[in-house]
């Protein structure tokens, strides 16, 4: 009885952890196949997630009658690119949105338009005498066409993928910080419609991602997490809902909270409260409208290929950005250079198709739906398809898409700041693989993230201290110097190549084979998977792109490298035949 009582013991203290009491679920990688249910409530978490940055975005540069057509042509344009993206693109599971690289570029363009301090975010004062803007949507079409167009320079020359591949750890490491760190200015705004909402959002998504498992079971607890931030919105908006019918709460637009913030005479306010567009939709936006080429051409003046330019250079840099994250998320390997390239070629050529067919801006990979991966578990390709061609749905439903931008602007600042959070933890744990304490890597360190945070603001705040005399080149500069991410990027490349430093003090490794310089982050971390299974395009796209008359131009920077054959010597053949027959002889 004793023994047997003593076995028992050990028995049970060799058992696996219980997964439901740790709260660990099996995550999807790329290639998984989630359930139809599971794969619709996924594909829908990242459409509520996009719409997010659409009202980000979209609604603070247009305020027009057609919005919500054009927000509808959006969705469209976004369906389409991000199709795209998953097949002949880089192949990681994400969504082509609009983001701040145009949104500020687009500021700054039509506040060269209107003589206003747009760009300055509410920290300017505002002229005297205004102009009215002449034709500022064909010029921010044209600025996306711009963009586009850059966004596909970079990638067919390969400057995205060479860039990427010699990005260290204390290079990625600012960047995806100071990436997640971008929005918090916009998203502590849309939360100030009414804090309460937003905190109710914010604190059902930690309790559904992260503390739930303590009093569920394990079937539940997996499917809480993964849909986090849809059942969070799906709450949210249903308390929202009912305390605006009964009064309690009154919400507000994105004009009327951007107006409120800073003195701009080109957005005016709408004349219904959000609040009533949330409870009521507008009847008079039609259900079925088919995206169409619009009918006036972008204009292309000199502010809008400066804004473009400016755009493009950092939304290329933002989409690397968001490449390495989606991998990190994943335990994939980071993204070859083939890969990046075909990425930042998709994002121009949706770019150009959203400025040709009436959207106001471009598209880059989208940060949000990227860090949804790590708060939901799953990285499925095949639920970003699914979200593709739900966009595409909504694309042509103008109605559909304003009920979804109907979402107050409360909640979608929550979202925006709890995403954008898992950013900034990525970028975090890139600094493990480098030497902390040198003090080179601490002054790079230092010096990158408060210049990036500190001169953008500056440049915001003294937008009047740019004045060449040339209009085209001051909003190019404006442009430049209040993107974050454009000053991070560039600041910690130039320090870790310029700054003399060890490679094991960089993060960096030289393999002993081929003698290239590695990152440490790729070689400690275990993959599951090869880089094929997971960038490699579809053997047609293959096929296409290793036909003679590509191999060179302009597609020589989106082929995969050809395989290595490894050549065995004759010697080492003889040195195994006799083994082989002493086995045979003494069996």
């Amino acid at each position: 009885m004793v023994k047997a009582h003593r076995c028992k013991k050990l028995s049970c203290k060799e058992q696996p952890l219980d997964p439901e009491r740790h709260g660990r679920i099996e995550s999807l990688d790329v290639n998984s196949s989630p359930s139809l249910l599971l794969n619709i409530a996924l594909a829908l978490q990242h459409v509520l997630v996009l719409s997010s940055l659409c009202a980000l975005v979209v609604e603070t540069l247009i305020q027009e009658v057609d919005k919500d057509r054009i927000v509808a042509y959006v969705f469209f344009n976004s369906g389409i690119s991000t199709l795209l993206q998953s097949w002949i693109g880089s192949r990681l599971p994400l969504i082509l949105a609009p983001s701040l690289d145009f949104l500020i570029p687009s500021l700054a363009l039509l506040s060269a338009q209107s003589g206003t301090a747009v760009a300055c975010r509410g920290q300017c004062t505002e002229p005297e005498e205004p102009v009215a803007p002449a034709h500022p949507i064909r010029e921010l079409r044209g600025m996306a066409v711009v963009a586009g167009m850059v966004q596909l320079a970079v990638g067919l020359t390969g400057l995205g993928g060479f860039a990427l591949g010699r990005c260290g750890p204390l290079v990625l490491a600012p960047l995806l910080c100071i990436l997640g760190f971008s929005i918090y200015r916009e998203a502590a705004l849309f939360c100030s419609d009414h804090w309460g909402m937003a905190a109710l959002a914010v604190v059902l998504l930690v309790i559904l991602s992260q503390h739930q498992h303590y009093f569920l079971r394990l079937s539940v607890f997996s499917v809480c997490k993964r849909l986090s931030v849809l059942l969070s919105v799906m709450v949210t908006c249903g308390v929202c809902a009912a305390l605006v019918r009964w009064g309690h709460v009154h919400l507000n637009s994105v004009t009327q909270i951007v107006s409120t913030k800073r003195n701009a005479t080109f957005i005016q306010s709408r004349n219904s409260p959000h609040s009533s567009d949330f409870v009521f939709p507008n009847d008079s936006v039609p259900w079925l409208d088919f995206p169409l080429p619009a009918p006036a051409l972008p204009l292309l003046s000199g502010k809008s290929i400066a804004a473009g330019v400016a755009g493009g250079l950092s939304s290329s840099i933002s989409s690397s950005a968001v490449y390495v994250v989606a991998a990190r998320l994943l335990k994939a390997p980071v993204p070859p250079a083939h890969a990046c390239n075909r990425g930042l070629c998709v994002d121009g050529l949706g770019s150009v198709l959203s400025g040709l067919m009436g959207a106001p801006v471009g598209l880059c990979s989208s940060v949000p739906n990227a860090c949804v991966i790590g708060l939901s578990q799953s990285g499925s390709r095949s639920t970003v398809q699914l979200t593709g061609v739900l966009l595409l749905i909504l694309g042509v439903s103008p109605q559909l898409a304003q009920m979804l931008c109907s979402v107050p602007l409360a909640i979608h600042g929550a979202v925006l700041g709890v995403t954008y959070t898992l950013s900034v933890a990525t970028g975090i744990t890139y600094f493990q693989h480098a030497d902390v304490d040198s003090g080179r890597n601490i002054f790079n360190i230092g010096f990158t993230v408060f210049m990036s945070l500190a001169l953008p603001r500056w440049f915001r705040l003294h937008s009047s201290f740019i004045q060449t005399g040339v209009p085209s080149v001051d909003v190019f500069l404006q442009s430049l110097l209040t993107l974050p991410v454009f000053f991070v990027g560039v600041l910690a490349f130039l320090l870790e190549h310029t700054v003399s430093g060890t490679l094991p003090e960089r993060g960096l490794v030289r393999h002993e084979g081929t003698k290239k310089i590695l990152s440490l982050a790729d070689q400690q971390q275990g993959y599951s998977y090869s880089p094929n299974a997971v960038y490699d395009p579809p053997p047609l796209v293959m096929k296409v792109l290793d036909l003679s008359g590509l191999r060179t131009v302009p597609f020589c920077a989106c082929r995969s490298p050809p395989v290595e054959e490894v050549v065995v010597t004759v010697p080492e053949m003889s040195s195994l035949l006799p083994d082989k027959d002493a086995a045979v002889s003494s069996g």
